[in-house]
């Protein structure tokens, strides 16, 4: 267990943070519910968010930049989105301060004509200028994304996973017709499902949102769902299929290849550093950290020990070999020879930050000709020989990645379970973990397993077979299959 961190055992909650501040990830703002993300955690989202953007751009998508703000009386053309979002959103509604009797105030005299809304998604605003690009069939579609932070006035915060402000990606796509807008939705899930799996070492589930857990002005709500180290559920991404809602209450109309006129059908999209939280609940451990090498800003940190400038030296030249086969094979290193911090230390830090694997140099390696190293995703120390490095650690890191994977992967196979008995059902959602289940497709039956068991409709399988199955609450004859769970 590392200095100062609670064990997940005796407080998750507690633990999350523990790791979030000794890690330098992010700390508190200074507005209640807001968050500084720092260098080593803004590393990470750059990592995740670069991963992002490379798959945006191959499959066409374009990135630009929409206000900040938005008039209230957009949001109002839209009523079930304004509803879905109406208790979170921050609202302007004066221009400037003065000071009056040596205190700063609002100024009374600069109450603004129409109150405007800090961006909680942009949907409003980026369909207003739509209607002022879309003419015709020639006009689409439209793939744009949008790098930004939004403001959603959480009550109840905790860093990463719920903050009165976060950085994420939001897209908005418009099209022709219903098929390319759903082709659309269902191709950013898989891009998301990628990156969060083959990136981020996440397992995920995929599928879509019952009625009442879809996205507020949605018509259909895909989404990826994993599962956290507290067998806890958590929204990974989600990708909505708006059909023409939003093109309706902005009239957002074009002529197609037939000359007749249509609404435009349209899709939004996002991620947030919300996935930060996931990374740290689904790999972290009792010691802190445990960064996939993927996302990982530094994926190998080389420690020397020395006693003296010679001793230095001599070490700095001794790795040359292998500094020179990192930067071949484009890994990411550190060489640590701070020399007013201990070797205990360092290596008690850069377990924290979770860094794949930490190198140790000192004279009596060089003695022997080897190079000592730990993996993180393990705890195990290993040597070799200098003069077979080549490559190595390129390949080493690739192992650690599917490692972590792996392991993320069995613990949700092992905490995923199947039941038709509602005495069974409740006593497993209880203790934690996805529980596969038939449902009656009814919002009674939903309404009234969340009351009983605070679990929700995590989604809704694609793939579904529910000949015999009923439902695990009225058991009524089944319509889906579905995952429930506890989640954040």
């Amino acid at each position: 267990m590392a200095k100062g961190v609670t064990p997940q055992s005796n407080d998750a909650s507690k633990w999350y943070t523990d790791v979030i501040t000794k890690a330098q990830l992010a700390d508190y703002g200074p507005v209640k519910g807001t968050m500084v993300i720092r260098p080593y955690g803004y590393s990470i989202w750059e990592s995740i968010k670069d991963e992002f953007d490379s798959r945006f751009k191959k499959t066409n998508h374009t990135n630009a930049y929409f206000p900040l703000f938005i008039p209230k009386s957009f949001l109002a053309k839209e009523a079930e989105h304004v509803e879905g979002f109406a208790k979170e959103c921050a609202v302007v509604t004066h221009s400037k301060l003065k000071v009056e009797n040596e205190k700063l105030i609002v100024d009374p005299n600069s109450k603004l004509e129409e109150e405007i809304i800090v961006r909680p998604t942009s949907e409003t605003v980026i369909w207003s200028m739509y209607k002022k690009w879309i003419n015709s069939y020639r006009d689409l579609p439209i793939l744009i994304n949008q790098w930004a932070n939004v403001v959603r006035w959480e009550m109840r915060t905790r860093l990463f996973l719920r903050t009165s402000e976060f950085l994420w990606q939001e897209g908005h796509t418009a099209h022709s017709t219903e098929k390319e807008a759903i082709d659309e939705a269902r191709k950013i899930l898989d891009i998301y499902q990628d990156v969060v799996e083959n990136i981020m070492a996440i397992p995920v589930l995929t599928g879509y949102k019952s009625e009442s857990e879809k996205f507020a002005g949605a018509v259909e709500t895909y989404c990826i769902e994993a599962m956290m180290g507290d067998k806890k559920a958590l929204q990974a991404g989600t990708s909505h299929y708006l059909g023409q809602n939003f093109a309706k209450a902005f009239d957002v109309k074009f002529q197609n290849e037939n000359n007749k006129e249509d609404y435009v059908y349209a899709t939004s999209w996002g991620v947030s550093t919300r996935l930060i939280g996931a990374l740290i609940m689904v790999h972290g451990d009792d010691q802190g950290l445990r960064l996939p090498p993927k996302v990982a800003p530094i994926q190998i940190v080389i420690v020397p020990i020395f006693k003296s400038d010679m001793d230095k030296e001599k070490i700095t030249k001794y790795t040359k070999p292998l500094i020179n086969d990192f930067e071949e094979n484009n890994i990411r290193y550190f060489y640590d020879d701070r020399d007013k911090m201990s070797p205990g230390y360092k290596f008690n830090e850069w377990e924290m930050k979770g860094v794949p694997v930490r190198i140790e140099v000192g004279m009596r390696d060089i003695s022997d000709n080897i190079i000592v190293f730990s993996r993180r995703d393990n705890n195990t120390k290993n040597q070799i020989e200098i003069d077979k490095i080549k490559s190595y650690f390129s390949n080493l890191l690739d192992d650690i990645q599917l490692s972590l994977f792996k392991q993320a992967k069995n613990f949700k196979e092992e905490n995923t379970y199947q039941t038709k008995d509602y005495t069974e059902f409740k006593k497993l959602i209880k203790s934690g973990g996805f529980v596969k289940c038939g449902w009656d497709g009814t919002e009674n039956s939903e309404n009234m397993i969340k009351k009983d068991t605070k679990a929700t409709i995590r989604c809704i399988p694609f793939s579904q077979k529910v000949d015999g199955i009923k439902c695990i609450h009225s058991n009524n004859p089944a319509k889906y299959e579905v995952i429930f769970a506890r989640a954040y």
